[in-house]
């Protein structure tokens, strides 16, 4: 989580005859939803760049904030936005997160992220840490770590995050554009939780912030 709790597509359809406008005005609706999930990509890309940018916010050293311009994303893919089914797990009991100091992050399993990437199925763990909650900002935080086949050449080898809010209903929207870096991956000095095994996705996701190069 950027806490880190280190303190933290359009579809083309053809028509012909009096069908044309009908289909005409449904690919308008798929291309604004598309440019929604675009521009909201791009937002969040903007936001954490200006937040590695801020000496108050950022996990660089100066030496590699003073001359920061961007992190390396990969190309925003909306077919990585991906409605996942979310079942709820109440009856999971808190354990203790390993991180990458020998600090210890309570969590418990939220609820199960079932979904499908290139044409597979996965399920991931959704965590809720039980320290956060107590405060306004973050009770309905969740946070959702994992690996790929990126990592170690592409990607951060230890994994990455996605942010998530508790949603409504029985579905869950998971943007790997928005993965990113445990800060860890940045400064030595941060507490980072380590991605749990059974999180580990046996694909690659090739979306979201890319290896930093110092």
């Amino acid at each position: 989580m950027k806490l880190c709790i280190a303190v933290l597509v359009l579809g083309m359809f053809v028509s012909c005859g009096q069908g044309k406008k009908y289909h005409d005005v449904k690919n308008e609706v798929s291309t604004t939803i598309t440019s929604d999930k675009l521009a909201d990509i791009l937002i969040f890309q903007e936001e954490l760049n200006a937040e590695f940018k801020d000496p108050e916010t950022s996990p660089l050293a100066d030496r590699f904030r003073i001359n920061f311009e961007t992190l390396d994303f990969f190309e925003p893919d909306t077919s990585y936005v991906i409605e996942a089914e979310f079942v709820r797990t109440p009856e999971a009991l808190p354990f203790l997160m390993p991180t990458t100091t020998g600090r210890e992050s309570k969590e418990v399993v939220y609820g199960i992220a079932k979904f499908t990437i290139h044409g597979e199925a996965h399920e991931l763990e959704v965590y809720q840490s039980p320290d956060l909650i107590t405060q306004e900002k973050y009770e309905d935080y969740l946070f959702l770590p994992f690996t790929d086949n990126t990592n170690g050449k592409e990607t951060y080898g230890g994994g990455r995050y996605l942010d998530l809010r508790i949603p409504n209903g029985n579905t869950i929207i998971l943007d790997f554009n928005k993965a990113y870096n445990p800060y860890c991956a940045y400064n030595k000095k941060f507490s980072c939780p380590l991605v749990p095994s059974v999180n580990r996705l046996e694909t690659a996701v090739r979306a979201g912030v890319k290896a930093f190069e110092h």
